[in-house]
């Protein structure tokens, strides 16, 4: 077996310089000595591995150093060899790659998810400095997973197999390596899901076997149609990987039959407007499937990936066309690989193929943990990704479908929790705008303002959901807190009431509570009520109760207070002042309460209190539960924005519309939400939410509206 490998080597390098491939002999001599007492799981002697991965790497046609780095590349981590050594002998750039991926070897990523995105985050810092130093590391990765059947426990399998399809496909995939990236995906499917994998595998044999006659005469009628309009072009076609068929039929939910294009085919040509030719030709022969037609060549991916992709029907049946070049191809096919010119050192600083690299190195330093680097870089690698620039031109990268919010964060979590406004290519923009490649975006901030709950519907990045979450929740639980304070506070201050903050404290543990304020949390939640908590404590002292010195402030009860001053306190109802809607609190949709309106507060457990009107019919539903009944009032102090609606009978008239939005910005409001319910001949039938600051803001509006020759009928819903 060696033996054989060796020849092949010889003839692989045949190419090089005749001082490259003596040097290449020479470093295979060197490793076959330092490996000489190894041997492999499979029992062979260990220099098979690393004469197979120098063997991969010039099918590359790379340079000479990454191939002596190939047969080296576990000399120093696993013999007696050092560093020192291999500069003595091979040269400086050499130890440097062969150190370089000495440290990507020692990266043993475990289960544990912390240890795995730190190690992923050496990873990066390590291929960071040349680019060849992840060639070889993902060659290595590629021969191991080749082999990976002689590892006998099958635990250690799937934790080799699910690394690589997490990291090293992805990585081979970002820079463009797209034959590598197939085989790293499809043996490690073929490890994790063998059933599914030799399923495929067998349908995939049967269509080829079968269907050899149905390509070439597909094959055939193409070349026909292309040089008829005068396009040179080879054609050829072939299946669609197990992994990326697996993929498909899991993401759109299909069986095996259900995918229509298990065969594609490539067009490849001579110029970039032969091309475009070339896809006239075909769309003019074919029936074109609606929206399957992805230009490449005028918007290339970020791995500099360039194709037409086009579907059409052939004999009522569906195929895939990838239009593109030779030199499209070698890039297709190898990636960085196919700009390689023998003895020229790439580093990462040169060239714009490697700004992916350097963004996940910006990235790495902005990040506060490496879970959260990991969320950034493995967990998105697998979908494309949107390059946008701050004002000062720093690099932004985000994944496809991002959204200004997700910019925001990505550039520090105070700038997204502060975030009130955003203007992208110098125009202002909503928050949740997606964005696209090349945007500039300018973030505008308040250090007044906080972030809203609604923006975790809308936002895609790890970081910035998990941003958005950590401060609503810092937030809500403060909400809580005030909240359970003031409710206690007014069931204390009833006349008939003899329980002191000291009773109260007796009983924290039956409650489950550490301290006082951990109580007022939860009774704010609406997780307990302040009967339930004053009940508790009239009765005998909680046999597990421990003194509480938290917030003896708290309550602005003293312990002897006389009931004179109770009576007064509870009096007044509870003022909803500084409670954040979406929090704490939260304004019914039924009734859409405003200031003005008398309302009462529901406790609905785990959610805090939610704000009625008084004669609103929902809460009848709570009459028979008076301790989930709040007596709550509106502080008009405070000028916020509400939302009321109402109901409308528009005559149907032209510009009536236009007439009634007119009369709403009139009077200082704005239409937050529209619908339809009924039309007629004569007359709509709409319901219109309106952002007012009280319900005499309200009824003003109202009134307006009734005035109007083209509104038949208006009022409060």
């Amino acid at each position: 077996m060696i033996n054989y490998l060796v020849e092949a080597l010889k003839n692989k390098i045949a190419r090089y310089s005749e001082k490259d491939q003596k040097t290449i002999l020479e470093a295979f001599e060197v490793a076959e000595k330092a490996h000489s007492d190894q041997k492999r799981k499979s029992g062979e002697p260990y220099i098979i591995h690393p004469v197979s991965v120098a063997c991969l790497l010039t099918d590359m046609k790379l340079d000479a150093a990454s191939i002596i780095t190939g047969l080296l590349h576990d000399t120093v981590e696993d013999t007696e060899m050092t560093y020192e050594d291999v500069k003595k002998m091979f040269g400086e750039e050499v130890a440097h790659l062969v150190e370089g991926v000495t440290k990507l070897s020692k990266l043993e990523l475990s289960s544990n998810h912390s240890k795995q995105a730190e190690n992923f985050r050496k990873l990066v810092i390590a291929m960071s400095d040349d680019i060849r130093v992840l060639l070889v590391k993902l060659v290595d990765r590629l021969h191991n997973m080749q082999t990976l059947y002689h590892v006998t426990s099958e635990k250690s399998r799937r934790r080799i197999a699910m690394e690589t399809m997490e990291i090293y496909a992805p990585l081979a995939e970002r820079i463009g390596m797209r034959n590598l990236q197939d085989d790293l995906q499809d043996l490690a499917f073929q490890s994790l899901y063998p059933q599914a994998y030799e399923s495929i595998r067998l349908r995939l044999d049967t269509i080829e076997r079968e269907g050899l006659a149905q390509i070439d005469r597909i094959v055939r009628k193409l070349r026909r149609t292309l040089k008829h309009t005068g396009v040179n072009a080879r054609v050829h076609g072939r299946l669609k990987t197990p992994y990326s068929i697996w993929r498909k039929m899991k993401k759109k939910n299909i069986s095996f039959e259900q995918i229509s294009d298990v065969i594609a085919f490539r067009v490849i040509v001579h110029s970039v407007a032969d091309c475009y030719q070339a896809l006239g030709a075909i769309h003019n022969e074919y029936t074109v499937v609606p929206g399957t037609l992805k230009d490449y060549v005028s918007m290339p991916k970020p791995n500099h990936y360039q194709s037409i992709h086009t579907s059409v029907y052939f004999d009522s049946k569906r195929i895939e066309i990838q239009i593109r070049t030779d030199a499209m191809h070698r890039i297709a096919e190898y990636g960085v690989a196919a700009h390689w010119e023998y003895k020229q050192n790439v580093k990462l600083r040169e060239g714009r193929q490697y700004k992916w690299l350097r963004s996940l190195l910006e990235i790495l330093d902005s990040a506060h943990s490496p879970d959260e680097f990991l969320e950034h870089t493995k967990l998105e690698m697998f979908q494309d990704q949107v390059f946008c620039f701050t004002p000062q031109g720093d690099l932004i990268t985000l994944p496809k479908g991002a959204t200004c919010i997700d910019f925001a964060y990505a550039v520090h979590s105070d700038v997204g929790n502060q975030c009130t406004g955003v203007k992208v290519n110098g125009k202002m923009m909503p928050l949740r705008t997606e964005l696209n490649n090349g945007d500039q975006v300018e973030i505008i901030t308040s250090p007044n303002h906080e972030p809203s709950p609604t923006w975790e519907r809308f936002v895609i990045t790890g970081k910035a959901r998990a941003s958005i979450r950590r401060y609503i929740r810092t937030k809500q639980n403060a909400q809580f807190l005030n909240l359970g304070q003031a409710i206690l506070r007014k069931a204390m201050g009833g006349s008939d009431n003899t329980v002191t903050l000291k009773d109260i404290r007796g009983h924290l543990s039956f409650f489950k509570c550490d301290n006082m304020d951990d109580l007022y949390a939860a009774l704010g939640r609406g997780d307990l009520t302040a009967q339930e908590i004053i009940n508790r404590a009239k009765g005998p002292v909680h046999p597990q109760a421990k003194p509480d010195f938290n917030d003896l402030h708290a309550l602005a009860i003293p312990e002897k207070e006389d009931k004179r001053k109770k009576k007064q306190s509870g009096d007044a109802a509870i003022a909803i002042k500084g409670l954040i809607p979406g929090m704490a609190i939260h304004y019914a949709a039924c009734c859409h309460p405003l200031p003005g309106d008398k309302i009462v507060g529901v406790v609905i457990s785990g959610r805090g209190v939610t704000i009625h009107t008084l004669d609103c019919d929902n809460v009848q539903h709570y009459e028979s539960q008076p301790e989930r009944l709040l007596d709550v009032a509106w502080d008009m102090s405070e000028t916020d924005i509400y939302v009321g609606r109402i109901f409308i009978i528009l005559k149907n008239k032209p510009g009536a519309l236009g007439i009634l939005s007119n009369i709403i910005g009139g009077e200082d409001t704005n239409i937050v939400n529209l619908k339809i319910t009924r039309r007629t001949h004569d007359f709509f039938d709409l319901y219109i939410d309106v952002n007012v600051q009280s319900v005499d803001h309200l009824n003003t509006l109202i009134a307006t509206l009734r005035a109007s020759s083209v509104v038949s009928f208006a009022e409060r819903k």
